[in-house]
């Protein structure tokens, strides 16, 4: 954040523009502090309990516009909000651990778990259902705002051309699958058109560390 200023503003912007939407559970509850990971090859992200999301840096580049990555950032609020990334850390944790965290006495484990899923060590692999809910999740969140509600699906049609689709898809519900559900639950809301703003994205992107 002290060396990339201006990248941390365009993260806090979008982030900000979907919580004053209302529509995100603990918006007012959970510090929703975002991160930016620098890694060009990594196209993902991930949030933890509590609302902490972070965001590598080759997703942003791979990313067209802004709704697109509002998208993402929607679907990794959901996980946070609707207590998917709780559930699969107790998972992999245990229950005893976790509560020790919130306890307070074993602060250092929760950076240390941060540093874990970082380095691929511990995997939030959420469940099917979980990834779909995480998805319609963020067409609501994205709805009220002048982005188009759809924009976490563009990041699904941009996979399906890639020519050699990430790892982490194969734990993953099929893009395509992904894509009717987006566009269904979007019509189910009215069908409004959003904007896109590839412009101030290119901004963003040019922030970056």
């Amino acid at each position: 954040r002290v060396n990339s200023p201006e990248a941390y503003n365009h993260l806090e912007r979008i982030r900000d523009s979907i919580l004053l939407t209302g529509e995100v559970d603990y918006s007012d509850t959970f510090p929703w502090e975002v991160y930016l990971l620098k890694n060009d090859s990594v196209l993902n992200a991930f949030a933890t309990p509590g609302g902490y999301m972070y965001f590598y840096t080759g997703l942003i580049e791979y990313l067209d516009n802004e709704a697109q990555f509002a998208g993402v950032m929607g679907h990794e609020m959901a996980h946070a909000a609707e207590r998917h990334s709780t559930n699969q850390l107790t998972k992999v944790y245990g229950l005893s651990l976790l509560i020790n965290i919130v306890l307070g006495q074993n602060p250092s484990q929760l950076a240390q778990i941060a540093t874990d899923i970082t380095a691929g060590l511990a995997v939030l692999a959420f469940s099917r259902d979980h990834e779909y809910d995480a998805d319609l999740h963020s067409v609501h969140y994205l709805y009220p705002t002048s982005y188009d509600a759809r924009g976490v699906g563009g990041f699904f049609e941009k996979l399906n051309d890639a020519p050699r689709p990430p790892e982490f898809l194969s734990t993953h519900p099929n893009p395509d699958n992904r894509l009717e559900r987006i566009e269904e639950e979007w019509l189910g809301l009215g069908g409004k058109e959003g904007n896109e703003y590839p412009d101030s994205y290119q901004d963003f992107k040019n922030t970056l560390p």
